[in-house]
């Protein structure tokens, strides 16, 4: 697909429950977008909301043509609203940005700058992420490790997705029609030349995130470990392996004991209940894993739309 009404840059700005964020985005985004001197268009993608954001976005179309509005049908969830929209983007360039202004629109000017240079994609790295809690940045930490340490593909550590993509790359990333779309792993997946920036991440302009924050880190790491690797499945073989091994072993020796040196085979119930409760935990955690994977599998065969979209203004 190629740009449809010669934009060089699309800004993709996901929204839910974001009506005081709209304006001091728009009016930092502008003039930064004016100062480029390139043509551009600004994509708000409605996740449907229970406050004014979508009364809000409405003002601003009205005065400027180069913003649009596209609706949802209803709430799909940021992934899903971010590739509404790229798919439905007419740049040669797509930016992706949240509103809330914690990712400084100025920096779109440098990423553009190194695009020109020949890159297709270029990553907004996290020096520092300011007003964000001890807890979710311990479990950030831990998410990046244990994805890098399983998955088959690198994922950069605090890499979000305020980042730049060239329609070429675009297109291919929607070729892959993936039901999850966990553009955290597919844009290292795919490769193309790339580039990282980094930034100081500021904290939110007003209020707080709709997006449960501890709920997307860990739906982040399943995504990024069951999406891009098997290590798991093969984990739990070997695993599984070794139990066997060692229940072989320790019944081999109760064995002994009792036959030969003709000790008490019994040391109490608490031993066994132990190893059973260990056991089940470990199984269920098992069960657990394959249905992801299978429940990965159910969905891309349904082959079900990875969204729909409501309505399209401007």
């Amino acid at each position: 697909m190629k740009s449809k009404k010669n934009i060089d840059i699309s800004v993709i700005v996901p929204v839910y429950n974001e009506e005081k964020n709209i304006s001091p985005f728009l009016k930092r985004l502008i003039p930064v977008m004016n100062k480029l001197k390139k043509k551009y268009e600004v994509i708000f993608i409605y996740d449907p909301s229970s406050d004014n954001t979508y009364k809000n976005i409405l003002k601003f179309i009205k005065n400027n043509k180069k913003i649009s509005l596209i609706g949802m049908s209803r709430r799909w969830g940021q992934n899903a609203c971010l590739m509404a929209g790229l798919e439905n983007s007419n740049g040669k360039t797509c930016v992706t940005i949240d509103v809330d202004l914690q990712d400084p629109p100025e920096l779109i000017a440098k990423m553009y700058n190194e695009y020109t240079r020949g890159y297709e994609v270029i990553l907004m790295q996290r020096k520092s992420r300011k007003g964000e809690t001890f807890i979710r940045m311990l479990i950030t930490r831990i998410g990046y490790w244990l994805i890098n340490k399983l998955s088959d593909v690198e994922i950069k550590p605090n890499v979000g997705d305020f980042r730049l993509l060239s329609r070429k790359f675009i297109n291919k990333l929607i070729d892959l029609k993936e039901s999850h779309g966990f553009f955290r792993g597919l844009i290292p997946y795919l490769g193309f030349p790339q580039k990282i920036l980094t930034y100081d991440r500021d904290p939110r302009n007003t209020g707080v995130t709709k997006y449960n924050p501890y709920y997307a880190s860990i739906k982040h790491g399943i995504d990024g470990i069951v999406a891009f690797s098997i290590k798991p499945l093969t984990l739990m073989i070997s695993f599984g392996s070794i139990i066997v091994v060692l229940s072989f072993l320790v019944g081999l020796a109760y064995l002994i004991s009792g036959l030969v040196y003709g000790n008490e085979m019994s040391y109490g119930m608490m031993p066994i209940l132990l190893m059973t409760i260990f056991f089940g935990g470990i199984q269920i955690l098992c069960f657990g894993l394959l249905g992801q994977y299978i429940g990965r599998i159910y969905e891309e065969v349904r082959d079900r739309p990875r969204y729909i979209i409501k309505e399209r203004i401007n």
